[in-house]
């Protein structure tokens, strides 16, 4: 079995024990999904390249350009609404599972779960508390002796930390 097969077996069973979503829920999610694949982006391109050969054909009249411009217009229109339908789907639930995590540990503000519902002066606020408390972080780290985060060298994903950075604690 490839693993196209696999992928395709594992989704089976994973949409078969998924709650019901609606039609528009399933296209706009499948239709993000195809749109970001490489293999779209290739037939893009390959009939942007079909019209271009066209050309001479039609003598790059009116026309001819009429057919590429609202083709792509349509394209462009409906797929607006079906990724940001997706997007508004994913942010909600992320900071669904965000809430849940901020609400469930010991210390953080419970008045913070609903961020996204506040105003843009209250935002710009708590983001400068925040901005104001690693400041203060950073200085107490210089103080013990921590590489400040602007000298810290590079991190290397394969080990997980960067060389020589201090372990916090």
């Amino acid at each position: 079995m490839s693993n196209q097969d696999d992928i395709r077996e594992l989704r089976r069973k994973v949409e078969s024990g998924r709650a019901p979503r609606p039609f528009f829920t399933r296209v706009s999610q499948a239709v993000s999904r195809w749109a970001g694949k490489p293999v779209t982006f290739i037939i893009a391109v390959l009939v942007l390249v079909v019209w271009g050969l066209t050309g001479p054909i039609f003598g790059f009249n009116d026309t001819w350009q009429l057919v590429i411009n609202t083709s792509t217009s349509i394209v462009t229109f409906l797929m607006v609404f079906l990724i940001q339908n997706s997007q508004n789907r994913d942010t909600a639930a992320l900071q669904i599972k965000l809430d849940e995590l901020i609400a469930r540990l010991d210390g953080p503000r419970e008045s913070l779960l609903d961020l996204e519902d506040l105003d843009e002066e209250v935002l710009e606020r708590l983001r400068l508390e925040y901005a104001l408390l690693a400041d203060k972080a950073r200085e107490e780290g210089d103080r013990r002796g921590r590489v400040p985060l602007s000298e810290a060298p590079e991190c290397d994903p394969g080990r997980g930390k960067a060389e020589g950075a201090p372990v916090a604690g």
